[in-house]
């Protein structure tokens, strides 16, 4: 199976992603599945076109989108996504959408079309703090996951704390939650096999 899985760049006052270095340190291969890795946009306008391109270029067996929220201290796999856009700061492009549709006609809400909570069975057994969030907030991350859980192939948003290097302190937090605090202190070396449990979670037979 070939894993299509996407980072985020650094967005806001921040020159560090969270998930762009979880993504980038992941493996080429994950169990019996190739990964391709690709790095997305902090852009309401082209983030979804990115996604497309990468999607028809590779044409994955599965879809996992990666993204960081700040006020989390846990790996947090949505289990929905919102048809609105409502951007608490601007995006990278500078556009600052308020309750807008991402598509006109569409479903309020879509379901991830994998499991999220394999994933968090599957980081939990492994010694990993998780749990399903059915939140993604209403910035790029759920955007990109109601483009998502919108293709015909399986798809899972996953969020995972803004972690930091050494002496490095993440800004990010209220675009994914209102009264976000800074997440506590970790290890941004174990993010990458946390996320690559994850991933073998959400694709195991029967979750």
């Amino acid at each position: 199976m070939h894993i299509l899985v996407t980072g985020f760049e650094p967005f806001g006052n921040d020159e560090f992603n969270a998930s762009q270095e979880a993504v980038s340190s992941l493996p080429r291969q994950l169990g019996e599945h190739q990964v391709l890795t690709a790095m997305l946009p902090v852009s309401f306008a082209a983030s979804g076109k990115a996604l497309e391109s990468l999607l028809a270029k590779h044409q994955p067996d599965a879809l996992i989108c990666v993204g960081e929220a700040g006020g989390r201290n846990a790996i947090t796999p949505e289990r929905w996504a919102f048809n609105e856009d409502d951007a608490r700061i601007p995006d990278n492009d500078g556009a600052q959408p308020r309750s807008a549709a991402i598509k006109a006609n569409a479903p309020g809400r879509l379901d991830a079309t994998l499991d999220p909570a394999a994933a968090v069975r599957a980081l939990l057994a492994a010694g990993y703090e998780a749990r399903v969030s059915e939140d993604a907030g209403r910035f790029v991350c759920n955007h990109t996951a109601y483009l998502a859980y919108s293709q015909p192939v399986p798809a899972l948003f996953i969020h995972v704390p803004a972690l930091r290097p050494p002496g490095v302190q993440a800004t990010v937090g209220a675009e994914t939650d209102a009264s976000a605090s800074q997440p506590r202190p970790g290890d941004l070396s174990q993010l990458s096999s946390a996320l690559g449990i994850a991933i073998l979670g959400s694709l195991a037979p029967g979750g």
